[in-house]
């Protein structure tokens, strides 16, 4: 079998085209073709006539050259002048486009921060819709935090919302917005920057804290704050009142504007009433729910927790216990110091349940005139029997001063257990009510439990 060599690509083809295509780069075909169409009208054709043919004289030639030569001369000069003109302009067009590029850009800055604004702006209406719908402390709080973290903070950082306790006089954290969830903040009462607030009731705004005079840098250090380099603050005020600080920081500097501290404090015009509102809202449902005299709940408030907990009783397979307790002989307090004596004696009384049955989880209510109830949750009657039998001893021999008189009072308990005892809360109230007249039938001062 004979085979047939293959026909191989001459190199010398390849170089040829590489060699056209690098010519062609340096020097373009219509630059060539010009050039060597001028040379040969300018200088080949008129030398070839005069020395083979003898019919252009020798000094037409030198003028020819001459008056040529100085044509391009002058057109070359001019060309410049052109050329140089036209640098000229290109420049001043440069500068201009330049000046127009800025301008252009600061406008498309300009658009975009009024952009932002118009958002910001946007979203604060539908701030002040959200807060006139709810007024619970706890919604307006935890709107306000969240709008001011992820609108001015950018989700980064920190935002801390805290509220001003009247009664000590110190801020207490109520709410936080944390880039780090798992991010402990130490300062449940306040850092110096809070009080600082505090103390001038103005608005704080740090750039870089290293670089802010108004903070000693060592104390800073000493007092082991989480690092903290850029900050915005400003108080919460009310018709004069501090009600409270919202705050944002971030452990990079400059990482918030004047811009962004002017719009937090149209926030914190906007949250101080909605927090105003809020603490005056719970106060009202606080006070529709405790009794004015006792601070106890109300026997309405009391009556909903205990079907409430019959409820849960049932679903959580779990019993509690209920007491029932009055007042031995109350009506002598009263017709012997008064009824300003009498309510004396209530008062104690409910302190008395207060301190005690607190760390029992209890839940405790004035149930009318002198007899108050107790809810145990999770508590089987045994048990319930011995707070019952301690908390009676106890209250026996507290003394108590009426009109500069010493005297005590006793109580009598009386106790039900849910399910065992009943079926439903209105069982179980006839129930505890049962034993309770049972004590005071069986000399009073004395603890029955339901059978």
């Amino acid at each position: 079998m004979i085979k047939i060599p293959k026909k191989r690509s001459s190199s010398y083809k390849v170089y040829y085209k590489n060699f056209l295509r690098y010519l062609e780069r340096i020097f373009p075909l219509r630059i060539v073709f010009f050039t060597l169409l001028l040379f040969s009208l300018y200088f080949l054709v008129p030398l070839v006539l005069a020395f083979n043919y003898r019919t252009v004289p020798a000094l037409v030639l030198a003028i020819f050259y001459t008056v040529n030569s100085m044509l391009v001369i002058y057109l070359f000069k001019a060309n410049s002048i052109v050329l140089s003109r036209l640098g000229a302009q290109n420049e001043s067009l440069q500068e201009a486009i330049n000046v127009l590029i800025d301008q252009n850009a600061k406008e498309e800055q300009s658009a975009l921060a009024i952009r932002e604004k118009i958002g910001r702006y946007n979203t604060l209406k539908n701030i002040i819709e959200d807060l006139n719908e709810n007024l619970s402390l706890d919604y307006v709080a935890n709107n306000l935090a969240n709008i001011t973290f992820s609108l001015l903070g950018r989700n980064k950082g920190c935002c801390l919302l805290y509220l001003m306790d009247t009664k000590n006089q110190k801020l207490t954290l109520f709410k936080t917005k944390k880039e780090d969830s798992g991010l402990v903040i130490k300062a449940k009462e306040g850092d110096i920057f809070d009080y600082w607030v505090l103390r001038h009731t103005s608005p704080l705004y740090i750039e870089d804290i290293k670089k802010d005079f108004r903070f000693d840098l060592e104390k800073l250090k000493n007092q082991d704050l989480r690092p903290l380099s850029s900050l915005i603050a400003v108080p919460f005020i009310s018709e004069n009142q501090f009600l409270g600080i919202l705050r944002l920081d971030n452990s990079q500097p400059h990482s918030y504007s004047q811009d962004d501290l002017r719009f937090l404090l149209t926030i914190s015009d906007i949250g101080a009433f909605a927090i105003e509102n809020g603490q005056l809202y719970a106060k009202t449902q606080s006070l529709a729910i405790h009794d004015a005299l006792t601070s106890l709940y109300t026997k309405a408030y009391l009556l909903e927790r205990l079907k409430e907990e019959c409820k849960r009783s049932v679903r959580q397979n779990r019993a509690f216990s209920f007491l029932m307790l009055d007042i031995d002989y109350f009506k002598n307090y009263n017709d012997e110091f008064g009824h300003t004596a009498g309510d004396m004696v209530l008062k104690g009384l409910a302190q008395e349940l207060i301190d005690y049955f607190f760390k029992h989880n209890a839940i405790i209510g004035r149930f009318g005139g002198e007899e108050f109830c107790v809810i145990l949750p999770e508590t089987e009657k045994k048990k319930a029997l011995n707070y019952a039998e301690e908390f009676r001893a106890k209250v026996q021999q507290k003394k108590v001063l009426l009109r500069r008189q010493e005297t005590s009072i006793t109580v009598s308990i009386g106790i039900a257990e849910f399910p065992i005892d009943a079926v439903d809360e209105m069982e179980l109230i006839l129930k505890v009510d049962r034993a309770m007249y049972e004590a005071k039938r069986k000399g009073r001062n004395r603890v029955v439990v339901s059978r």
